[in-house]
């Protein structure tokens, strides 16, 4: 009886540590991949901004993301200066970690979510204090929703 209970605590021990191994290295879903210019800073520091909330990010340099954005299915009057995959979504500029990290937990039937532009005080257009205020557009095949609201929108 007292080798089984030894068997069973070391075999729950192993699995909580593997559970904490699994939640520190993240999921398959927590992997973006970022494709973006060679010479876009604030490309660069959204990056930086999924790094720091926990994403796993993967960048590939591209001189022209046009067909890209085309075969993903981002609307051109959402476009950004960059383009990321994740969970099966696409998700096109300046998203705040927030957000993503939310699509993905909310799985809705989406194509992905988008900052149109470059809207100063969201992730990588920081400008000390200056912020804009920005929405989060879902897109999906039934059309467009707002996912988020960030800022003050009545100014």
């Amino acid at each position: 009886m007292a080798r089984t209970a030894a068997w069973i605590a070391g075999g729950l021990g192993a699995a909580l540590i593997a559970g904490a191994i699994a939640s520190r290295v993240g999921s398959a879903s927590d992997v973006v991949m970022v494709y973006k210019t060679p010479t876009c800073g604030c490309c660069a520091k959204w990056v930086d901004h999924l790094r720091a909330n926990g994403f796993i990010v993967t960048v590939e340099e591209m001189r022209d993301l046009k067909s890209l954005k085309a075969r993903l299915g981002v609307p051109g009057d959402l476009e950004s200066c960059h383009t990321a995959t994740v969970g099966g979504y696409f998700v096109e500029g300046h998203v705040p970690a927030s957000d993503v990290r939310r699509l993905l937990s909310e799985k809705p039937s989406a194509k992905g979510i988008a900052v149109p532009g470059m809207p100063v005080g969201s992730p990588g257009m920081e400008r000390g204090d200056e912020r804009e205020p920005y929405q989060v557009v879902q897109v999906g095949d039934g059309g467009r929703t707002v996912f988020a609201t960030h800022g003050d929108s009545t100014r």
